[in-house]
């Protein structure tokens, strides 16, 4: 065995096997851990805790239109828009669960039900974030194949930071610095791209209800908003409310992957190693798991997306330790942690250094 450390993250590398062993071993290795997790009962579904969750966000929606209405044309109330933004993002949580097909027997009432409540109240496409977040599970951190590393705002890879000049090329070597504020404007963008899906060429099902319910919540909203608050107050309550909306949701979901292993075009890797060696779990108590949807259990959650996220946690144990067996490194720290080393990572992809995380990794577990 040979071993590799670098900042946030540590791993063990295995020797290669020979490659006409190595997929249908990789392949029984999943199967097995499957087994045990449906063994222990967690992919049953849990429709109490789901009843209860959509009960408690429904009266949590009806408080802050309550709050919105009664307060009054005071400054008070951008701690509303703030409540909006974290309670929006706890029903993105619960409409990412459906779409995952974690509440239901049935897929399509999972599909509606992620449909219906994604677009109308969080304002967030089901076609689009369909699209994009299954290609993110079917090839996490892999170039060229998950949008989630598509280079944007910020570039992931050093290959792609490499590829700017002029003012971007300034602004790449800067991204460290410019992260956090970038989450910011992550509500805005997934409001964008919704809308830009709905109204665009691309095929989309429903695309009526879909635009409908959008324009409920990007139309609506809005206005009842300036209805309640008047211009001056109301514009200011908008952009505090979707500033904190994309801070939190991106924030939920940035520790998750960046800043772990990127798999290059041409590297095949066997789903169990996969899945691990490109998630990050984020410890803490109660409060992390209720803050992220249960989505701090990252590397549960990418090897049983169907999973309820209640479930996740008690799935914890039975993988890590499947895990130490196999000697697949499994990734775990806290949140703040977490943020430096993703910081530290786009930093140093943003200056030009050597990428811990590239091919040698990879190369490692490839089984073709």
């Amino acid at each position: 065995m040979t071993s590799t450390t670098t900042p946030g993250f540590r791993t063990t590398v295995p020797r290669r096997t020979r490659p006409g062993g190595a997929q249908a071993a990789h392949a029984s290795d999943y199967t097995a851990l499957a087994n045990e997790i449906k063994a222990a009962g967690l992919l049953e579904r849990r429709p109490l805790w789901y009843a209860v969750r959509c009960l408690v966000l429904a009266a949590a929606v009806a408080l802050g239109f309550v709050l919105l209405f009664t307060l009054g044309q005071t400054w008070w109330q951008l701690l509303v828009a703030v409540y909006f933004s974290i309670v929006f993002t706890q029903v993105a949580f619960l409409s990412h669960d459906a779409a995952h097909r974690q509440m239901f027997e049935s897929g399509k009432r999972n599909e509606w039900f992620s449909r219906i409540v994604g677009n109308s109240l969080v304002g967030l496409s089901y076609g689009w974030w369909m699209n994009k977040h299954s290609r993110h599970h079917a090839n996490p951190n892999k170039v060229g194949k998950d949008n989630d590393i598509t280079p944007g705002a910020i570039a992931f890879t050093k290959e792609d930071a490499e590829q700017r000049t002029g003012a971007a090329r300034w602004i790449t070597r800067k991204q460290g610095y410019f992260f956090i504020p970038i989450l910011l404007l992550a509500g805005i963008d997934l409001h964008v791209n919704a809308v830009k899906l709905v109204l665009g060429k691309e095929p989309l099902k429903h695309r009526a209800v879909e635009a409908s319910l959008l324009a409920l919540r990007l139309i609506g909203f809005p206005v009842l908003v300036f209805l309640a608050l008047g211009p001056l107050l109301g514009a200011v309550f908008m952009l505090v409310q979707l500033f904190s909306f994309g801070l939190y949701m991106a924030g939920s979901f940035a520790p998750n992957h960046k800043g772990m292993m990127i798999i290059g075009e041409d590297v095949n890797i066997d789903f169990l190693r996969r899945q691990v060696l490109t998630s990050r779990n984020i410890s803490g108590s109660w409060v992390i798991p209720t803050a992220m949807g249960g989505l701090n259990y990252q590397v549960e959650h990418h090897l049983f997306p169907n999973m309820p996220s209640v479930n996740l946690r008690k799935a914890r144990p039975i993988v890590m330790a499947y895990c130490e067996k196999l000697d697949v490194p499994y990734t775990e720290t806290k949140l703040l942690d977490s943020y430096r080393i993703i910081v530290r990572y786009i930093h140093k992809v943003g200056i030009g250094a050597a990428d811990p995380f590239d091919c040698p990794l990879a190369a490692a577990y490839r089984t073709v």
